[in-house]
């Protein structure tokens, strides 16, 4: 088995479980009784917290000698907590185990990131073979979850989310490469792992790509929150809701395995600009409510509004930090892009749903253009650095 196959049927197994819960989530949610403003709570939660969560993952993790042991442990202490969530009532616990279980869960990729990047620049193959693998496996998840959810109960996704969590952890320990984390496999001592990461926090122009794809990707708040929600109400029934995700995600795939001659010829920068206009048209399409035929072709957009953007990231992350420092730059940019950022948007969706419906897209337009704001600057404030350190060096 080629390491890219093995590669992509582990990301299939991490997004077989997510393409479940990401979509369906608000909906067992609401069917336990909690109002827009309580999910968005609990959805909101473990990416407000991975502004710490997150880096604290990243250094723990650096500390084995193993870049796959982590991720292993990781997955399995997602299906413990999923299990939790069966177990347990009532709002607070809810809360806990969900920031516990999507804290977890949002490490996992940008830790299996790290040896897919490697391999591919060092083996030769498209890392969006690999990824588009994994998102195929999301489209699977979608839409067989929407027809599920028709056919049964919301509690079958549960029951979904805690056996694919626990093929995810042995699918990193028996699928996954032995990379070493640092070469020659020995572990840095934790305050040489706390210096890489202040290096990368005290960089300027890091910071600036990865707020302002964070800022993007953040603009995805009410969509993954209560976009089932909002076309329930417009009348669209389950399986319906899981075709249009599935659309989303299809184009997504399309993008990794086909795109790869053309992303690679624009570059980084124009990737995620091409995101954040993607977003500000989705977006604001999708708060007027429009009709099925016209959701179609929107969905598609997730190519340039999630896809291209987070194809950008990478590539800017691997060019802007230093190779020792590139599992707390990968994760620092799921930090914000995956985190804290699209935290924010999610806890104030549920407000924003509870009082205006669609309409609430709106306001992630303009998050999305913020972004769009951010991007547009950074090719001319790499040009303005290169040439700084040409003048220095001279």
């Amino acid at each position: 088995m080629t390491i890219a196959l093995r590669l992509g049927l582990f990301y299939a197994a991490l997004f077989i479980g997510s393409g479940a819960s990401a979509p369906y989530a608000g909906v067992w949610f609401r069917a336990h009784g909690l109002s827009g403003a309580g999910i968005g709570m609990v959805l909101a939660a473990p990416s407000l917290g991975r502004a710490v969560t997150g880096p604290a993952m990243a250094l723990w993790a650096d500390g084995f000698s193993l870049r796959r042991t982590p991720i292993a442990v990781i997955a399995a202490g997602v299906a413990a907590a999923y299990i939790g969530l069966v177990l347990t009532h009532g709002f607070w616990p809810w809360l806990a185990l969900w920031f516990v279980s999507q804290s977890l869960l949002g490490s996992c990729s940008p830790l299996g990131d790290v040896i897919a990047l490697r391999r591919a620049r060092t083996e030769g193959f498209n890392y969006g073979w690999p990824r588009g693998i994994g998102s195929a496996g999301y489209i699977f998840a979608n839409v067989a979850m929407g027809f599920l959810i028709g056919l049964a109960s919301p509690n079958v996704m549960l029951v979904w989310v805690v056996i694919w969590a626990a093929i995810a952890a042995a699918a990193a320990y028996w699928l996954l490469p032995p990379d070493p984390v640092h070469e020659g496999g020995v572990r840095l001592p934790a305050r040489e792992r706390f210096k890489g990461l202040g290096e990368l926090i005290a960089d300027p122009v890091f910071m600036l790509a990865i707020v302002s794809t964070g800022l993007i990707q953040a603009s995805h708040g009410f969509y993954y929150g209560f976009s089932a929600l909002a076309w329930k109400g417009q009348g669209l029934a389950s399986g319906v809701v899981g075709v249009l995700w599935g659309v989303g995600v299809a184009a997504e795939v399309g993008f990794l395995w086909f795109m790869e001659p053309w992303r690679r010829r624009i570059g980084p920068e124009r990737l995620v600009v091409l995101g954040g206009l993607g977003a500000v048209v989705r977006w604001t399409c999708l708060a007027m409510s429009p009709p099925l035929w016209l959701l179609i072709p929107l969905q598609a957009l997730h190519a340039l509004t999630f896809t291209a953007t987070f194809m950008g990231s990478l590539q800017l992350m691997e060019r802007l930090a230093p190779a020792r420092s590139a599992t707390s730059a990968q994760t620092l940019n799921a930090v914000l892009s995956g985190g804290f950022l699209i935290g924010l948007a999610t806890m104030a969706s549920g407000r924003l749903f509870d009082a205006a419906g669609s309409r609430g897209y709106l306001v992630m337009s303009a998050i999305a253009a913020l972004g769009l704001v951010g991007a547009i600057c950074l090719t001319p404030l790499q040009r303005a650095r290169s040439a700084s350190l040409r003048t220095d060096s001279a």
